[in-house]
């Protein structure tokens, strides 16, 4: 397995396009109240990637949400709304697991330049996609892999990261067990839902608790949506 599993993509910057209403101008006010103070170059660089996601999205069907402001609510804001969560220091090695087009991993890459990301998803046309993206975008702080969770190299990856995401993998039992040997001692899981998922919370495996739940509040975004934060109680897993 390699970093990308693709061959190299050709780069081509994607275009800025004023009247879209992805803007660097709209992302830096709805950020704003999300407790993010963005520089002009990120939030350009967040428009540009929903660009990219938009251009892409019209071929290879990467995400069902097809107009530009709903990639604004339902996918940027929607990410960065974890951004709270990934303090700016020290330094964390974070793991979304089936990042999909790149999210929460790459509006997260761009927003919290200090950490490390790595993204990994099965589906090769979503690796190009965000191989694409993050070589557009200059993210020297993100790692692509293609492939599939239980099928990650050992020990390459063991314990290997101090916070793994997730916005659509699943339950949280399913989450738990397909990355609990990569987590590292005293790291968390970070489960992106909609409504409160009490039966999930329930169903937890063993030695597995619920450290705290986050309610948010995206603007633009009308839906629940709630953090759920996971610990383990064994050092080893």
């Amino acid at each position: 397995m390699n970093k990308a599993g693709l061959k190299p993509t050709l780069v081509q910057q994607t275009a800025l396009d004023p009247s879209s209403p992805v803007s660097a101008y709209s992302i830096g006010i709805y950020t704003q109240q999300l407790g993010l103070a963005l520089s002009a170059a990120q939030c350009e660089r967040l428009e540009r990637f929903a660009a990219l996601l938009l251009r892409w999205n019209r071929i290879h069907n990467l995400t069902a949400i097809t107009r530009g402001e709903d990639v604004l609510s339902h996918h940027l804001l929607d990410s960065l709304s974890l951004a709270a969560e990934l303090a700016a220091v020290p330094a964390l090695r974070i793991l979304d697991a089936g990042a999909g087009a790149g999210l929460p991993g790459i509006p997260l890459a761009v927003a919290l330049p200090g950490h490390q990301f790595t993204l990994i998803d099965a589906v090769a046309k979503k690796c190009a996609f965000i191989t694409q993206a993050r070589v557009e975008l200059g993210l020297t702080n993100v790692e692509i892999v293609h492939g599939r969770l239980e099928a990650l190299p050992r020990p390459q990856f063991d314990a290997r990261f101090d916070v793994i995401v997730s916005r659509a993998l699943g339950s949280l039992a399913t989450f738990v067990s397909l990355t609990r040997p990569l987590l590292a001692p005293g790291g968390r899981w970070i489960a992106m839902k909609g409504q409160l998922p009490e039966q999930e919370m329930e169903q937890l495996p063993p030695g597995v608790t619920v450290a705290r739940t986050v309610a948010l509040q995206v603007p633009l975004l009308q839906q629940a949506r709630h953090l759920i934060v996971l610990q383990s109680a064994s050092p080893s897993h």
